[in-house]
């Protein structure tokens, strides 16, 4: 079993206002999970695009990366930032970057975004991350307490190709901490993490921010976590809220041996086009 839990709140665009803010979340779902999970922008969502780049932090002298690696320390705890805006020594570039801290502190795993926010849902904004973000290359899976776990943010959950690739490579659990809209939220949320569920027979945790943020944006909440048959065995409503879980992993084996499309992977000719 793998005592989990998914923090949910309303990141500020004060990275230092945001963290003392869940420090008292963070305590106390340290006191019944091992692993404590954060959404998408866990210390702090920009009011502008000005902003986004004024307040990035050094990937090698961050301070909300610091204080993360101080508290999962203290609790003795994995803890996983779901995304903190990271600007890369190396080329300058901002990365949206999940960071995996172990019980003593260190990183363990770190991963770039994949798929990039670029997308109209209709709530009057225009979202394109790519035009501040570099896109991650690679997929990653990190071992907690020997739990294979996949890496993921946010968008990456629209793409299926990516957590079939992961469960194939023996991911066991999702990862998918969230600043989900609340206007795509209310249509797709549940469903897509339900689907990535279903189709692979892996756990899905997925903290994520709720709440109008300094730029505007409203984020959906319901966070989630599901089970590796598709079913919700917990869920936030709006605001502040913690969510648990006990993760079996034999549920894994189970749901992949009664339904084995991971192990299907028939020949499929090309596409007859009928029509003009």
């Amino acid at each position: 079993m793998l005592q989990v839990a998914a923090l949910q709140y309303c990141a500020s665009d004060d990275a230092a206002k945001t963290l003392r803010h869940i420090q008292p979340l963070i305590a106390e779902a340290a006191s019944k999970a091992r692993l404590v999970a954060l959404p998408e922008c866990a210390s702090y969502l920009a009011a502008s695009r000005e902003q986004l780049f004024q307040r990035a932090e050094w990937d090698d002298e961050s301070y909300s990366q610091k204080w993360l690696s101080d508290i999962a320390r203290e609790f003795g705890i994995w803890l996983l930032a779901g995304s903190l805006i990271m600007r890369r020594r190396d080329d300058n570039q901002l990365a949206n970057r999940s960071l995996l801290f172990g019980p003593d502190g260190a990183v363990v795993a770190d991963y770039d975004k994949i798929h990039m926010f670029d997308a109209d849902v209709g709530d009057g904004k225009s979202y394109q991350e790519s035009a501040n973000f570099t896109a991650g290359q690679s997929p990653v899976i990190a071992h907690i307490d020997n739990v294979p776990c996949g890496l993921t943010i946010c968008y990456d959950i629209r793409f299926a190709h990516l957590y079939r690739q992961l469960a194939l490579d023996g991911a066991q659990v999702f990862l998918v901490p969230a600043a989900f809209t609340a206007l795509s939220g209310r249509a797709h949320w549940h469903v897509l993490l339900r689907a990535r569920a279903i189709e692979t027979g892996c756990y899905v945790v997925a903290p994520a921010q709720s709440g109008t943020h300094a730029d505007g944006r409203k984020t959906y909440g319901h966070s989630l976590i599901v089970n590796p048959w598709g079913e919700i065995i917990a869920e936030a409503k709006d605001g502040d809220a913690i969510i648990y879980a006990a993760l079996d992993l034999g549920a894994s084996a189970r749901a992949q041996n009664a339904i084995p499309s991971l192990r299907t992977n028939p020949a499929i000719g090309p596409t007859r086009m009928i029509g003009p």
